[in-house]
Formats: C-alpha cells, sequence, structure tokens
C-alpha cells in the first residue's frame, strides 16, 4: 500500500502497487471424495477451502480437487500472501475447468472470499494480485485504475512483528465511533495526498510523492495504528535521506516503505536495519496473477 491505507475501507481512494514475489497453485481434478489441499504456507489453507467452495457453488462443480501451494516469500511479513494465494486459486480452477472469467470476475470471486472469512477488507490486495501494477483503488472495486509508471524506488523494510489487519480495522471502527469528526477530518486529508500521489506517481515527480507519504505517515499516527518501532524506521529513513516514508498497510506491525534515490538507497537500508527493520528485496508494480502451465487435457492438470 503506497497511499491511503484504513480511509479506503470507508470508501476513499488508495493507491497499490503489486511486489514481484510470487504464490503458485497448482490444481488438478481429485479422484478421491475429498478435497485435498498441500500448503506449507498455513496461514492461508482456509483461503484455498474457501475459494474452491465459493468456485464449485458459483458454477455449480461437485467434483474434489487436488491443490498444492508454494511461495517467494513467508506469510509473517504481510506483503499480502493470503490475497495472492486467494486469487491464484481462482485463477487456476477457471482454467482447470474452462470457465473464461474476466478481470474483474476473477476480482469477485476472490473478494466474496475475503470477506467470507474476515468480514472486512477492502479488496485492494486482491486487486493488486489480480491486476499488477500500480493501481489507483476505491473500495470493493468500484474503481480498480492502473497508473502508468515505471518501477517505483522503494525500500520495503519488515518490522519483524506480524499485525492482525482485520483486528485493526476493527480498532479504528471502534474509534470511529467515538472520533468521528476527527477521523472524518483524517480521511479526508488522506484523500487529498492520494490524488496528489496519483499525479506525483504519473509525471514520477518522486520528493513530491516522499513527502506525501510522508504526510500519510502522520496521519496514520493521528488514528492510532502505527507503532513505536514502525515510526523509529521511517524517522531513520528519512534521517538516511528518503524522499518519504511510511508504515504500508493496517499497521501494528508487518511493514514500512520508504522512497528513495539511488544514491541514497544504501544509507536508507542500512538506517532501517539500525533501527532493528529487516530488509525485504522485492520489485513492485509487477505482473498480476497468470497461467505459467497450462493443464494437460489427457489428465486434466
Amino acid at each position: 500500500m503506497l497511499l491511503g491505507e484504513h480511509a479506503v475501507v470507508y470508501g476513499h481512494p488508495c493507491i497499490v502497487t503489486a511486489m514481484d514475489t510470487r504464490m503458485r497453485v497448482s490444481v488438478s481434478v481429485n479422484g478421491d471424495k475429498t478435497n485435498t489441499i498441500n500448503a506449507p504456507q498455513v496461514k492461508e489453507c482456509r483461503f484455498v477451502q474457501e475459494s474452491i467452495k465459493l468456485f464449485c457453488k458459483k458454477f455449480n462443480l461437485h467434483q474434489h480437487i487436488k491443490i498444492h501451494t508454494a511461495g517467494d516469500f513467508s506469510h509473517q511479513v504481510g506483503l499480502g500472501s493470503s490475497s495472492a494465494v486467494t486469487v491464484a486459486t481462482v485463477k487456476a480452477l477457471s482454467d482447470l475447468f474452462d470457465k473464461k472469467l474476466t478481470t474483474k470476475e476473477i476480482f469477485d470471486l476472490s473478494y466474496q472470499v475475503t470477506i467470507a472469512i474476515q468480514g472486512v477488507g477492502s479488496g485492494f490486495d486482491i486487486a493488486a494480485a489480480v491486476c499488477g501494477g500500480t493501481i489507483y483503488y476505491i473500495y470493493g472495486g468500484k474503481t480498480i485504475e492502473q497508473l502508468q509508471t515505471d518501477l517505483l524506488p522503494l525500500v520495503v523494510g519488515y518490522s519483524g512483528v506480524k499485525a492482525d489487519t482485520p483486528t485493526l480495522i476493527r480498532q479504528v471502527a471502534a474509534d470511529y465511533k467515538n472520533r468521528k469528526k476527527e477521523i472524518d477530518g483524517l480521511f479526508t486529508n488522506i484523500t487529498k495526498l492520494v490524488e496528489y500521489a496519483k499525479r506525483a506517481i504519473i509525471e514520477k515527480d518522486y520528493r513530491q510523492l516522499g513527502s506525501l507519504m510522508s504526510q500519510n505517515h502522520g496521519y496514520l499516527k493521528q488514528l492510532g495504528v502505527s507503532t513505536d518501532k514502525l515510526n523509529a524506521m521511517v524517522q531513520a529513513a528519512l534521517n538516511a535521506g528518503a524522499y518519504g516514508a511510511k508504515l504500508s498497510g493496517a499497521g501494528g506491525g508487518d511493514c514500512m516503505i520508504a522512497l528513495v534515490s539511488d544514491e541514497k538507497r544504501k544509507a536508507v537500508e542500512k538506517a532501517i536495519e539500525k533501527a532493528g527493520g529487516e530488509i525485504i528485496r522485492v520489485k513492485n508494480s509487477a505482473e498480476g496473477v497468470k497461467i505459467e502451465n497450462k493443464r494437460s487435457k489427457k489428465n486434466n492438470k
């Protein structure tokens, strides 16, 4: 998430970019009378199960499925593994059963899975996994606009603390009842930053984009979702010369991001590490979901 977290849950826009770490899902029809799921990323099992359930219900299918997942990254770091495995499962099933789903249909079905399991969520991570690239997004997929942009010069730092996104969303919802006017003001200000950032990304004005990111972090601190560790990592990045820095996602842990020049990248990385963070080496604006190996008509894989 580049800008707009939490505000997006309340109908405001956000900007999100897809990382190049991949989640791979292999599917085939299972001769046994049960679904077989081999998912080393334990957290994602329920997302796979729900994806199968809703897909088969939608298309009135009664076959049992064998699924294996493999990821380039741990679900612990908060880079959207749940949404990635959901989207990949839906895409793989659509290929297995020759269902010609549009991008929007893959999004809608995957988003249903997220809501069925978590009960809350805006769907921005689903959109990133489906479409790839860097996206201007509004809740529930009302707007999914690709921004024409090259690789953004980001550094990603992991705080070492796994955050629970649904819990944080509910925390903000509880606060909203008591601080409605204040939080509405924060969301309005965040929305302004998102709109400015959209233009800055298109124009590749990274100094401006960095400044907007830092301001966004300030609003998230006021919202109460940042932590001392994230704040220290953000400040360390800024002190080392980053254009801007902020937490990325729900807060409470997981990752922060810094926008940097090539000349300052190493210094910023070292500063984040000195503040206790772990550098996660990923690229952004990556390709979305795709079929890497087509199934065989003969063995139905």
